[in-house]
């Protein structure tokens, strides 16, 4: 029987967490950014004029904005890891159809083996739940690339499996196999790594990164069904060779993986499930069963 976490309440969907001097960092420089925006620039304005005028506000949204769309600096992170596999003979070769397709990367593998893998950012918007599996791929991932060391990490992680992967998965039958939580902004100052404290040598050095083990997340190979197949486990790590080569290659523990379960009920016109993590033997968070709506 799997043990419980006695500080279960969200705090281990994820083993990293905010840096807490960089988060108040951050709140005391957003306010002085706010009370002094009006100094900064040669726009000619009064402090009252800046503020009336919607500048302020439209300069941030321009700013969000940016970083937004460039997804430049995240490609390169996944293409500098696929090539890093690759050149170790984890894999035998890739290729990126991300312009045509609603997946990112195709992964061949020595044993013919296919996965198809599709990056998503932090896995708290909508954008979480468009995918689709290639035809010919063996296994599906997707992969959150979230370079944004502010957000709240243990939050959105935990968001994306329960809310927006468990329903885009069990009601609209889309397969997926796992999940990998892992970008250039890990055991960075303003996301330190506990599975590198004090264990500097966990470190791998690919091109201008410097990354500890990577976050997996193994889920079952079958869709859960509240008449056929209410709660089927999560597959073994051996199952699925992308994720497999990751943690091989990476140095990652056993202890490290997690599993994901969903448990399917129904309740007159109701469907309910319930998700779980498991992470070395332990059940680090579990929802109640609650309603799943279906995505648009």
């Amino acid at each position: 029987m799997l043990a419980k976490n006695k500080n279960n309440g969200g705090l281990s969907t994820i083993p990293c967490g905010k840096n807490a001097q960089v988060d108040r960092l951050l709140r005391e420089y957003a306010d002085a950014l706010k009370a002094e925006a009006h100094t900064l620039g040669q726009h000619g304005l009064t402090e009252r004029e800046f503020y009336d005028s919607g500048l302020f506000r439209g300069a941030i949204e321009r700013i969000r904005g940016q970083f937004s769309a460039t997804l430049r600096d995240k490609r390169a992170f996944v293409r500098n890891i696929l090539n890093y596999l690759d050149d170790r003979n984890f894999i035998r070769d890739w290729e990126s159809v991300e312009l045509a397709n609603r997946y990112d990367y195709i992964v061949n593998f020595n044993d013919g083996r296919v996965a198809g893998i599709e990056t998503k950012g932090c896995m708290d918007g909508n954008n979480t739940n468009i995918f689709e599996r290639p035809p010919q791929a063996n296994e599906f991932i997707l992969w959150s690339v979230c370079t944004n060391a502010a957000a709240d990490f243990r939050k959105n992680v935990w968001s994306g499996i329960h809310t927006r992967l468990s329903t885009e998965i069990i009601v609209n039958k889309k397969l997926v196999d796992g999940l990998v939580v892992w970008d250039m902004a890990c055991a960075s100052v303003g996301r330190p790594c506990p599975k590198v404290a004090g264990t500097p040598e966990r470190l791998t050095a690919v091109g201008q990164y410097l990354l500890p083990p990577p976050c997996i997340y193994v889920f079952p190979n079958t869709i859960a069904s509240a008449r056929d197949n209410p709660h089927p486990p999560a597959q073994s790590l051996n199952n699925v060779s992308i994720l497999k080569a990751l943690h091989e290659c990476f140095g990652g523990h056993d202890d490290e993986v997690n599993y994901v379960t969903f448990e399917v009920e129904q309740q007159g016109k109701d469907t309910l499930r319930k998700t779980r993590i498991v992470r070395g033997g332990i059940v680090q968070r579990e929802s109640k069963l609650t309603v799943m709506k279906r995505s648009k």
